[in-house]
């Protein structure tokens, strides 16, 4: 099995003895029952539809051809050299250069871009995002990144539950020092769990990235230019769903905010890694 598939089904795991723990902690041994359903509809759902979950928060649409015909002959380029079936594109409104890929599966994906990258980047950079973009899709990144995003929100969900519901301290109920504590650590609890994914998995991309096209500087520049483009152009998304993006949509947020979901390795050690010799990364 892969490993990225192991640890799929593990968070999955993880994620539905949480809700079922939390139901029985707030509600008693009826609150078990309601945890299950709720494990159930939220586990089954951020695994069967995580690409419409994560298209629909983007407000992406799909693009045809006819609309955008130089990205296309890209991506089917890019994943002829990557030996995998060519993605479905999207295109999302969004001024902020950036880009996704989520979907369960190779025969599922989803490549998603912002208006504003097709702006920003020439060919060969924005080539560079493709080939990052299909390699998280070959190392089955998107499926466990669409369920850490899950578990980030269903944390932060339950969270606001244990305040609201937590309020007695006696033996049958909850302890509200224990709740307002669960409300205020569950975003961190939440970032935390991104970061463990998230970091590991964006070097790896850029590595195989850069295989795909047989250098790492055009995928260098893009970053270089990406991330200035983040700090420069905010974009409303959910700090769960940050982790999916090539660079992290939340850079210009506050600092203290963006420093806290920080989903992505530093920009200038990626950078650096790109344009290291290919037998150094």
């Amino acid at each position: 099995m892969h490993m990225n598939t192991l640890k799929t089904y593990v968070l999955l795991a993880a994620l539905g003895g949480f809700l079922v723990f939390l139901g029985s902690r707030l509600l008693g041994p009826g609150g078990a029952t309601i945890g299950v359903v709720i494990a159930l509809i939220t586990v089954g759902g951020s695994y069967w539809f995580s690409d419409k979950i994560a298209i629909r928060a983007s407000r992406a649409v799909p693009v045809s051809e006819a609309e955008a015909p130089g990205l296309y002959r890209m991506v089917r380029e890019l994943s002829v050299a990557a030996q995998m079936p060519m993605p479905r594109l999207y295109m999302t409104p969004d001024p902020q250069p950036n880009a996704f890929a989520t979907g369960r599966n190779e025969k599922t994906a989803v490549v998603a871009v912002t208006h504003g990258i097709t702006e920003l980047l020439s060919e060969d950079e924005l080539r560079g995002v493709i080939a990052h973009e299909l390699a998280h899709i070959k190392n089955r990144d998107i499926l466990i990144g669409s369920v850490a995003a899950a578990i980030a929100t269903a944390i932060s969900y339950a969270a606001h539950l244990a305040f609201f519901f937590g309020g007695s301290d006696d033996d049958d109920g909850g302890n509200p020092i224990a709740a307002l504590a669960t409300l205020m650590l569950a975003p961190i609890a939440a970032g935390l769990i991104q970061m463990a994914i998230s970091r590991s998995r964006e070097f790896e991309a850029d590595r195989i990235g850069a295989s795909f096209i047989n250098s790492g500087e055009p995928l260098a520049r893009a970053l270089e230019k990406l991330h200035l483009g983040a700090q420069a152009i905010p974009m409303k998304v959910e700090p769960a769903q940050a982790s999916k993006y090539i660079v992290n949509p939340l850079t210009g947020r506050p600092a203290s905010f963006a420093k806290l979901f920080s989903t992505h390795p530093p920009m200038e050690e990626r950078v650096a890694r790109l344009r290291a010799p290919l037998a150094a990364r």
